[in-house]
């Protein structure tokens, strides 16, 4: 599904992304030694299962990064101009190798922009549950928007 232009968009709309997606320890080793970060509760089992965790922990910037990916199918692909920042990022419970995360996303406001004319602006909240329905992730989003071609801005 192509994403959505910004008149799409209504405050409060919640999204319930089709896509699933489990963490594998490949997918957790990779990430975390490409962005060079050697936190040994990510990438030493050894060391993890002295901790409390008992197992090594996906890195939270990995699950930052599935839960927007997965957004994008259903919000943002091919309609955003970019990102405009984020804030509110919470990981109130850990992800594990071989957890399966669904995300859904909520539509917090949707408005044109002020110093962009012809754009807009929408904040979503995007949060992130593993199997068992625990919330994993969670995050506001703002991006900068497209309008439908050929429609002005004016939401």
């Amino acid at each position: 599904m192509a994403g959505l232009w910004l008149e799409e968009f209504n405050e409060g709309q919640v999204i319930q992304h089709a896509i699933t997606r489990t963490v594998t320890e490949a997918d957790n080793m990779f990430f975390s030694t490409q962005t060079m970060n050697p936190q040994p509760l990510h990438i030493d089992r050894n060391f993890a299962a002295g901790t409390e965790w008992g197992e090594p922990l996906v890195n939270s910037l990995l699950t930052l990064g599935i839960m927007i990916g997965i957004s994008v199918h259903e919000t943002t692909l091919g309609t955003t101009l970019g990102n405009l920042g984020m804030t509110d990022v919470k990981f109130p419970a850990p992800v594990f190798h071989g957890d399966s995360l669904r995300v859904e996303t909520e539509v917090v406001s949707a408005r044109t922009s002020r110093s962009c004319p012809g754009q807009g602006i929408v904040e979503f909240e995007h949060r992130a549950y593993k199997q068992n329905g625990t919330l994993v992730a969670s995050c506001r989003r703002a991006a900068l928007m497209r309008p439908r071609p050929g429609a002005e801005a004016a939401t």
